[in-house]
């Protein structure tokens, strides 16, 4: 792994931000994932963000500096991760929607007991929050602080070329913006289906 990602990397645009993420590492604990697969959400300018309403006491961390780890519930069931980016008041956020167990796949194993291939077990944002141990109450985080329990550091280059980019998954508004971004031939990179919209957006 390369060095901790500062927070003037985190107050770039999020369209900038979001697939630079790709091929770094989320450590947590002994658990450490490279990131394959992220979504960008536009905060304000964007109706399938949590944001796009304003603040709320689950967002509010969103609409503060970038840098921080935003964590949300979804289906009753589910903790999703989010990075916060983007100037400070604009609420934007990367959501981790895939990544390979580089570290500590015997303690993520334990956590997807019911997982059968280590592909699968940071295979989607709920299974990668889940191998990270990420709840709730990690929402609010600050990934830039010293001693900060959850780091993002840059990993080994990425080929750009292997950079691809398409339409959101599980949303319902804004569908036409190609803001998920993944690394070409990853095996851990979720499926894509196209038209399965979920009831509830899944959106940072």
């Amino acid at each position: 792994m390369g060095a901790r990602l500062s927070r003037a990397f985190f107050a770039s645009p999020v369209l900038e931000v979001a697939p630079d993420l790709l091929g770094c590492v989320l450590t947590s604990g002994s658990v450490a994932v490279r990131i394959t697969e992220v979504e960008a959400y536009q905060g304000l300018d964007d109706p399938a963000s949590h944001a796009f309403r304003g603040p709320t006491p689950r967002t509010e961390v969103m609409f503060g500096p970038p840098g921080f780890l935003y964590v949300y519930f979804t289906y009753g069931m589910h903790w999703c991760a989010n990075l916060v980016c983007g100037p400070d008041g604009t609420a934007s956020a990367v959501l981790l929607r895939a990544g390979e167990v580089i570290g500590g796949a015997d303690v993520a194993r334990e956590r997807r007991p019911a997982c059968k291939a280590d592909r699968d077990l940071a295979r989607g944002p709920a299974r990668l929050a889940s191998a990270l141990g990420l709840t709730g109450v990690d929402s609010g985080l600050d990934l830039c602080a010293p001693g900060s329990p959850l780091t993002v550091r840059s990993g080994s280059t990425v080929d750009t070329a292997l950079v691809r980019n398409g339409p959101r998954v599980g949303i319902r508004v804004a569908t036409e913006r190609p803001w998920r971004f993944w690394l070409d031939g990853e095996p851990t990179v979720s499926t894509f289906r196209p038209g399965a919209l979920r009831k509830r957006g899944d959106s940072e």
